[in-house]
């Protein structure tokens, strides 16, 4: 039974998983906005938020953890440009909207996440 267990599988093993995750925020990061589906965008709301609230340190630590969690470039923008933005701000960061239409594919709920 999978009881308290609030992490989805993507159909992943969990290294595919955790790198598919990645690149997710690291697209939302670099690009401010994406579309994706809903559960793909409530999984990588809280992994964006955390990585933010962790940004807003502003210390050479944080810094360092965002490079090893995330690529070089998505971490560095995180930090200067996005992070600062939020320092007054205790959560929250991401908005998903819910677009109303469908993948054609699978006929999936299509979302867009993007920073408020």
């Amino acid at each position: 039974m999978r009881h308290q267990q609030k992490n989805r599988k993507f159909g992943r093993e969990k290294g595919q998983r955790n790198a598919f995750l990645k690149s997710l925020v690291s697209n939302l990061i670099l690009k401010g906005k994406i579309e994706t589906t809903e559960a793909r965008a409530k999984t990588l709301r809280s992994k964006a938020e955390r990585l933010v609230t962790l940004a807003k340190k502003q210390n050479l630590a944080s810094l360092r953890i965002l490079i090893s969690r995330i690529s070089k470039k998505p971490a560095l923008k995180l930090y200067y440009d996005i992070a600062p933005k939020y320092v007054e701000r205790k959560g929250g960061y991401t908005r998903i909207v819910k677009l109303g239409k469908r993948r054609l594919g699978d006929a999936s709920q299509v979302s867009r996440i993007e920073f408020i």
